[in-house]
């Protein structure tokens, strides 16, 4: 008996750290689209949330005759910067094209694609014309000597551009990559401002490609914050790759495959990604397209891409042969200065990549050997909840999440009284004689801010004149969205290497401009073969206009009705007018996904297809049951 009891008592002891040991994973989504909210510039809408913030830069670009009012700060100052501007919203934009589903079911996917469209409607102005892209608006260096809110900045607010005279592939290709992610996330919600989005990516990628240069050594006062160490070879793939996702012209697939080797893209085998180095995102994304079956004559020089997305994998996973350090606490440890940005963008990576592993049904391979996809979601896992407490200090690094997080972050708007509050100037030199140095909780709380975390010993100084750690940045929650709506879902079952649209937003936001709906087509059934083993359904589930055209979305169910597995299975199809997913080419007929050997009795099989026409023929011309 005093056994038993003693095992309780040890249950008992440890049932708290269990408890304590969960997050709420929603809650810290729903806190990452504020903080969104507090890094607005220009006017802010009557939606705003964050309410101690008032509209600022509102003369942005008129000294150069443009309209550059709007986008984000990027971090803890007053300035707008391009590039890591536009590798947040391309973030943001794929963390909803993979996990769009769970935020709807969260209740938050109207206000990501808000997020998204303060940014894209921002680099929309940002680019008047096809060789012109502003690329900064204040100075780093006169704005760093001020310590004012936003809304009473004094500081220079003068506009730097990137034109063929002076070149910025990696800020071109950035921006291009990030628009045409975003079309991809209103693809369905407003396709006119899509096809507007998809229009100067295509624009801004020819301009990367055919003025190549660093945009470091044209806008030159970017070098002391964000220098271009990796040059533009990455953002020159990683663009492709986001508008053959977004286009599926085979012009950037042709692209990736021809220029894989001279660009890096099947070369540099990296254990970090972020606002610089976009190797191990233009290697994952590029795998998805592989492992979905679209790789086409250029299968060899993708699965080299691969190749390489897997090194990035498993030196995370620490089974490489190169691996990631990690603190003491076991998070992801690159440099001093902001080692938040590189963990949140892992974890998305790791994240993604498990879920495309576990739809193709395959298993990672390490230096030390095959991986379950699950090992990946666990170690992502685990990182995310580092990040909100589960650590050595039991500190949130999330602002406003948990009872323990930062209060005292090196960030501007924050530390000083809000606008609305005391509307007295705050004078540049004045906001650091009084609110710099205050040692004390700032006055604004800038819930869902990710500061950029501790050393290398899982050290943290929570104090405004600690910038390496205290200050937050756009970029870190960018991809750590995506994450937080994947734990938070759970397993639900999708099938990620489907051209999935991204849901409806609920509920809906009344858009500027709402598009001229588009009448459901009338389909008849398509000629299919169905009989009592094998049963073919097919459906209309998206149409949408580009330039005059209506296309539509397939969906197609095979069925095995049979009480056997259907093995060599081929289906026959024609009047097939655009891309197909989630079957394999065999001769002038399709098959079973490489993945998948055999449909066991009762199961279905989905793909899908995109033309601007009445469905396509199917028919079944040969299987085995066994």
């Amino acid at each position: 008996m005093e056994r038993i009891v003693f095992l309780l008592l040890g249950f008992l002891l440890l049932l708290p750290c269990v408890v304590m040991g969960g997050h709420d994973y929603a809650q810290a989504l729903s806190k990452s689209f504020l903080f969104y909210e507090a890094q607005r510039s220009g006017y802010l809408p009557h939606t705003q949330r964050v309410q101690w913030r008032g509209n600022s830069g509102l003369l942005d670009g008129k000294a150069s005759g443009v309209d550059l009012i709007g986008g984000y700060y990027d971090a803890g100052d007053n300035v707008k910067f391009g590039l890591p501007m536009a590798f947040t919203v391309t973030m943001m934009s794929w963390s909803i094209i993979e996990y769009g589903r769970q935020m709807g079911a969260s209740g938050e996917l109207s206000h990501a694609m808000d997020a998204v469209k303060w940014g894209t409607d921002y680099l929309i102005k940002a680019h008047p014309q096809p060789d012109v892209l502003y690329g900064e608006v204040g100075d780093g260096n006169t704005d760093h000597y001020c310590w004012q809110r936003p809304e009473d900045m004094t500081t220079s607010r003068t506009a730097y551009k990137i034109d063929p005279s002076h070149p910025g592939s990696d800020l071109a290709g950035e921006t291009a990559a990030a628009m045409a992610a975003a079309s991809i996330v209103f693809r369905r919600y407003n396709p006119s401002y899509s096809n507007e989005l998809l229009k100067h990516a295509y624009q801004l990628f020819e301009f990367a490609d055919k003025y190549r240069g660093k945009y470091d050594s044209s806008i030159t006062v970017a070098q002391k914050y964000y220098r271009s160490v990796s040059g533009y070879m990455d953002e020159l793939l990683w663009a492709a790759a986001w508008l053959y996702e977004a286009s599926n012209n085979e012009y950037y697939l042709n692209y990736l495959g021809e220029n894989g080797a001279a660009l890096g893209g099947t070369g540099w085998a990296m254990t970090e990604f972020g606002w610089d180095v976009k190797y191990a995102g233009v290697q994952t994304l590029v795998a998805k397209i592989l492992m979905r079956g679209n790789a086409g004559r250029h299968a060899a020089v993708l699965e080299k891409y691969q190749q390489k997305a897997e090194y990035f994998m498993c030196s995370c996973l620490g089974k490489g042969s190169r691996n990631v350090q990690r603190t003491p606490g076991g998070l992801i440890f690159r440099q001093r200065w902001n080692n938040m940005q590189f963990v949140t963008s892992a974890s998305f990576l790791l994240t993604a990549y498990s879920d495309y592993l576990s739809s193709a049904g395959k298993s990672l391979k390490c230096s030390s050997g095959y991986v379950p996809p699950s090992a990946l979601l666990s170690f992502a896992q685990s990182q995310v909840d580092y990040i909100l407490g589960d650590n050595p200090r039991a500190t949130s690094y999330m602002v406003g999440y948990g009872n323990n997080y930062p209060k005292q972050i090196h960030h501007r708007a924050s530390s000083i009284v809000s606008i609305k509050v005391d509307p007295t100037f705050v004078t540049c030199r004045g906001g650091y004689a009084t609110w710099y140095g205050r040692k004390a909780s700032d006055p604004n709380l800038l819930v869902g801010a990710l500061v950029g975390g501790p050393d290398a010993y899982d050290n943290f100084a929570d104090q405004r004149d600690n910038y390496e750690q205290t200050e937050p940045a756009t970029y870190n929650n960018a991809p750590f969205i995506g994450v937080l709506a994947r734990l938070h879902a759970g397993h639900s079952g999708y099938n990620q290497l489907l051209a999935a649209p991204v849901p409806h937003p609920q509920p809906k936001p009344a858009p500027e401009a709402k598009p001229s709906p588009i009448s459901p087509p009338i389909v008849t059934p398509a000629p299919v073969s169905s009989s009592a083993e094998i049963g073919v359904a097919q459906r209309v589930t998206k149409s949408w206009v580009s330039k005059g055209k209506t296309y539509h979305r397939y969906s197609a169910i095979v069925t095995n009705k049979s009480a056997k597995s259907l093995k060599d299975l081929k289906l026959s199809i024609s009047k097939l007018y655009g891309p197909l997913w989630g079957l394999s080419k065999y001769g002038n007929s399709y098959a079973l996904p490489k993945w998948q050997k055999s449909l066991a009795a009762g199961k279905s099989l989905e793909f899908v297809y995109i033309h601007a026409a009445s469905p396509a023929q199917v028919s079944v011309s040969a299987y085995n049951l066994v």
